[in-house]
């Protein structure tokens, strides 16, 4: 008799032991010779030892499989373990699976686009209204990345600058008074990684997130830094973020130029960097429009709605301006 120990620590526990611990005593229905405990990532096993070598190959194998589509399943479990082998699950060009195995893809041209540009590019500006999945696609490109391997973290980061309202004095700490600003940022994460995985990836900084002033004398190696409503940055401090970018990082930036929160008469830094950086090797654009609209149907009628009145308002300037003249 021996004893082996097996580790899943790159999987959610709860994904993989399921309801209830369902799974767990399926497998140990699965393998009744067998002594198996398990306790958050550890799983420990008692018995021969070809039963127990067969046992740390079916669960390194099921670790593989939840790893990989965010769910693990009554028949992939049998399917496994007698050796047939799991039936690929349709992924129409999914970027990842997402909670309980929803597959994240690209649902319009520019959406795929964007894919391309990252995946080609080390620098990637993402431009359009809202609705568009700009941000949404850019969180899950960092998260197929840090599910590869291709990166150690995950840096995501906005300006916190209010939307047209004065939020005045926050309660809390520091983490409590910047979350408002960042809370697109979780949601999108919540929707892609397991509750518990998530929980540990932001308390051992594999996945940060922090308002842009944080970002100054840093050097991001290793990483995928996204900046989110990069319209509202200044330009010091788009500078400044861009500069961050160090060895084997990528960065995505996304904004809407329509949209700029910032007082009046100040550049927006999304633009200038637009300008300056347009024909540099190694940066992409991708510009989104309404036909990208992902979000209820109403959402690209309001985008229309506005261009029309902002359009009629700027030729009624310009023709006070001319009567004047």
């Amino acid at each position: 008799m021996i004893e082996r120990i097996v580790i899943i620590d790159n999987v959610d526990p709860i994904c993989f032991y399921g309801v209830n611990n369902a799974n767990m005593q399926l497998i140990k229905n699965l393998y009744p010779k067998l002594r198996i405990s398990a306790r958050g990532s550890v799983i420990r096993v008692i018995g021969e030892e070809s039963e127990t070598a067969e046992f740390e190959a079916g669960i390194k194998e099921l670790s593989a499989y939840a790893e990989r589509y965010n769910t693990l399943t009554e028949d992939v479990i049998l399917d496994i373990i007698k050796g047939d082998g799991p039936k690929e699950k349709k992924s129409d060009g999914a970027i990842i699976f997402g909670i309980n195995g929803k597959p994240i893809s690209a649902r319009t041209p520019n959406q795929a686009k964007l894919v391309e540009a990252f995946n080609g590019n080390d620098l990637t500006f993402a431009l359009g209204p809202a609705g568009t999945g700009k941000t949404y696609i850019a969180i899950a490109l960092a998260v197929r990345a840090l599910k590869n391997r291709e990166a150690r973290k995950i840096i995501l980061s906005r300006p916190a600058v209010e939307a047209g309202e004065k939020l005045g004095f926050l309660p809390g700490d520091m983490k409590d008074k910047i979350d408002p600003y960042l809370q697109p940022l979780y949601d999108a994460l919540e929707d892609m990684i397991p509750a518990m995985k998530l929980k540990e990836y932001m308390e051992t900084k594999v996945i940060q997130i922090a308002p842009l002033a944080f970002m100054r004398g840093r050097t991001l190696n290793d990483a995928i830094i996204i900046l989110d409503e990069a319209q509202n940055t200044t330009t010091h401090q788009i500078k400044m973020f861009l500069t961050r970018l160090g060895m084997n990082a990528k960065m995505i930036i996304t904004g809407d130029v329509t949209q700029i929160d910032l007082p009046h008469k100040t550049q927006s830094g999304l633009v200038q960097a637009l300008k300056v950086l347009h024909d540099v090797p190694g940066v992409a654009l991708v510009e989104f429009g309404k036909k990208d609209i992902v979000r209820h149907h109403l959402v690209q009628r309001i985008v229309e709605a506005y261009e029309k009145h902002d359009a009629l308002e700027e030729q009624a300037r310009r023709e006070a301006r001319e009567s004047q003249e």
